[in-house]
């Protein structure tokens, strides 16, 4: 019978491995999925319906109104098969500062972001950010790389030999090891991969991407995170600022094209 599990858990593992590097994110970097996407928009549809049940919907219509602008505007310049879709944004009525975007084409705002995302640009920024995530596929690549850490500890914890309180004891650290040394810096690289996308997003649509770095100037102020970086998914805020203006240039230049041209978002 241990012989059947070893081999169970031996065929597994090594079936995730082959997957690695099956697919791309946007900017070429290799990636981890093992789940089919249309599993993950499933998922994503099946998550946006319950919120819609649970969380009130806001009845502002200007500011409902603006936040369909901003999207809208990101959306048109997305590749054609993510363009072509009928995205579903919604607002809702919460004073969380955040946003998200989900597989199946969700977008979600939450009306506390509007009191520290001060602009059009600076809501675009967030609205930017969080459809990055979708286009990347970081949603399957995160779940799939717990997976693949999970059953890694399984049949290492398998293959350890007989049960003690030490072994015991080993494999827990090791699974902090895995969520702190691998599966957390993967999730901040995931962040900062989206703030870049999120500026290619936004400067494409015309939207001023100089205020990116403005609002996490803006979340570093109200004290949104304070979280030591080494044990958060997100990057530190003056990491954020730094790398968004660091990387700045071409996609200030993609706005002012369109600026000259009196081609820029007006949503506000």
């Amino acid at each position: 019978m241990k012989c059947i599990n070893f081999s169970y858990k031996a065929a597994l593992a090594a079936a995730l491995v082959m997957v690695v590097g099956c697919s791309s994110s946007p900017s070429g970097r290799k990636q981890l999925a093992l789940l089919p996407e249309s599993q993950m928009d499933q998922m994503g549809v099946e998550s946006f319906s319950s919120m819609k049940e649970e969380i009130l919907i806001s009845s502002n219509s200007k500011q409902k109104k603006q936040v369909q602008c901003v999207a809208d505007r990101i959306i048109s310049v997305l590749p054609d098969e993510y363009r072509n879709q009928q995205w579903e944004v919604v607002l809702f009525d919460d004073e969380q500062v955040n946003a998200f975007a989900l597989p199946g084409y969700k977008i979600g705002v939450y009306t506390g972001l509007l009191n520290t995302a001060s602009n059009q640009s600076q809501l675009a920024t967030v609205v930017g950010h969080e459809v990055g995530h979708v286009l990347a596929k970081h949603g399957n690549e995160r779940v799939s790389t717990q997976l693949l850490a999970s059953q890694a500890l399984a049949l290492g914890y398998q293959l350890s030999g007989e049960e003690s309180a030490g072994k015991v004891l080993v494999f827990q650290a090791l699974g902090v090891g895995a969520q702190v040394g691998i599966i957390l810096p993967f999730s901040r690289y995931h962040e900062s991969e989206a703030d870049l996308l999120g500026l290619e997003y936004m400067s494409k649509a015309g939207f001023d991407p100089r205020e990116s770095a403005a609002l996490w100037r803006n979340m570093s102020a109200a004290g949104s995170s304070k979280t030591p970086e080494l044990l958060s998914t997100h990057p530190s805020h003056s990491t954020r600022i730094n790398d968004l203006e660091s990387s700045m240039p071409p996609y200030l230049k993609t706005y002012e094209a369109l600026v000259a041209q009196n081609k820029q978002a007006k949503c506000y």
